[in-house]
């Protein structure tokens, strides 16, 4: 009986032919860091089988980080694509490609492009209404302005990590509504919030706002995304003008990026708007649906604590992306923008501690003991799939991070 390919992935397997998401990746035996494409439970080394094959697309597959060939655009995306589906489901090709997979757990996985700026949204309506109930329970949950615009403020593009990093709890300043005055000391209330990042490829000009309609020229693919808060140094610093160091000290992302392109199944239309947008954020003549429908698991130290559904997020990535620009403002390659924490409708979709706790009052029982915030030891992990053609999943991998020590 032959032996079985590494390239005959099982029947619903989410990381089949039709994901195909990338990577950066090295091993033990070469330091040198290289672009990869997982398939299965193995990571298929790009640029060498490139080269092997004779590939035009062997100089943007050849290189250590995803930047060369984010930078090439949305045509180059499409043909190279193309080219790798080809690679890993035509027999012809196997005895090339073959030479060029490894093992997943052989590899040791790398932050897949270089950040240059990074944006993170509020972009959950169920979120933001639980978040103004928690700190405004005799006011209106949402401000004025959030069905009008999506809100968003500017992180810190030099703390985005990947999937496996460490994370230090951060020390800061804090101040109870009680204290007489602040003190400083490591974060008492550390948080996660689980979000979907989106990566740009091709930049804009200075000047030049990004119209709705542009997103898929400009947008590559997302991924998953734990933007780490210390929500005690938060309260005390972001009035008024916004998150700051409780925000800035980690941010995880998944290894594997998802190009758009696998995800055409799982576009949704995003919930229904209150208010009439102004016309540079109005998606209702859009040609699809803005929405994609990911179905994501949080979970803490191997158990699980929430399933917040990406499908209910207010505003769409090509929204946040149009108001993001609409200023002029310019996109570089490896711009990453996060879509503010999932949460959902019901008690157990929710995307944060600070929500599922209600900011301390409820613990939450693990199998090792009750959680209010997270306590140093711990691992969170997010996991993703979203719906693809004939029933097939898409997977989207994970992000984790374990909690060490303090700063």
């Amino acid at each position: 009986m032959p032996q079985q390919s590494p390239l005959d992935v099982p029947e619903g397997d989410p990381f089949g032919p039709h994901n195909l998401p990338y990577g950066v990746f090295s091993t033990a035996a070469e330091a040198r860091r290289r672009i990869g494409v997982r398939i299965g439970g193995y990571v298929l080394d790009a640029g060498a089988a490139a080269a092997a094959l004779g590939s035009p697309y062997a100089g943007l597959l050849g290189q250590t980080s995803l930047n060369p060939l984010l930078a090439a655009g949305r045509t180059a995306w499409h043909d190279v694509r193309r080219a790798l589906t080809a690679w890993v489901t035509d027999p012809g090709h196997r005895p090339a490609v073959e030479p060029h997979l490894l093992p997943l757990e052989q590899a040791r996985l790398h932050l897949p492009y270089e950040v240059a700026d990074y944006v993170d949204f509020y972009a959950s309506e169920h979120h933001a209404t639980n978040v103004g109930r928690i700190f405004r329970p005799d006011g209106d949950a949402l401000t004025p302005n959030w069905k009008h615009l999506p809100i968003g403020y500017h992180g810190r593009s030099g703390t985005i990590v990947v999937s496996g990093t460490d994370v230090v709890r951060p020390s800061g300043q804090r101040k109870a509504p009680s204290d007489p005055a602040p003190v400083f000391g490591p974060s008492i209330k550390l948080d996660i919030e689980a979000e979907v990042g989106f990566v740009v490829g091709t930049p804009s000009e200075l000047g030049s706002p990004v119209a709705l309609g542009e997103f898929e020229d400009h947008v590559f693919g997302l991924f998953l995304l734990n933007d780490w808060s210390a929500r005690d140094i938060q309260a005390w610093e972001y009035v008024p003008l916004g998150p700051f160091l409780g925000k800035s000290f980690a941010t995880s992302v998944s290894a594997w990026v998802t190009p758009l392109e696998a995800l055409d199944a799982a576009r949704v239309t995003p919930p229904t708007r209150d208010f009439p947008l102004l016309p540079y954020l109005d998606d209702s003549a859009a040609d699809r649906p803005g929405g994609f429908d990911l179905r994501i698991t949080v979970s803490i130290n191997g158990q699980e604590v929430a399933r917040p559904p990406f499908a209910s997020m207010y505003w769409t990535a090509a929204q946040q992306l149009a108001h993001m620009t609409v200023n002029g403002a310019s996109l570089r390659t490896g711009d990453v923008y996060g879509s503010g924490t999932v949460s959902g409708p019901e008690t157990g979709q929710r995307g944060s501690l600070l929500e599922l706790t209600w900011n301390g009052r409820d613990a939450i029982e693990l199998a090792d003991g009750k959680r209010t915030f997270l306590e140093d030891g711990d691992t969170v992990t997010l996991t993703a799939w979203a719906p693809g053609a004939d029933g097939a999943r898409v997977g989207l991998g994970e992000v984790t991070g374990r909690i060490v020590g303090t700063r």
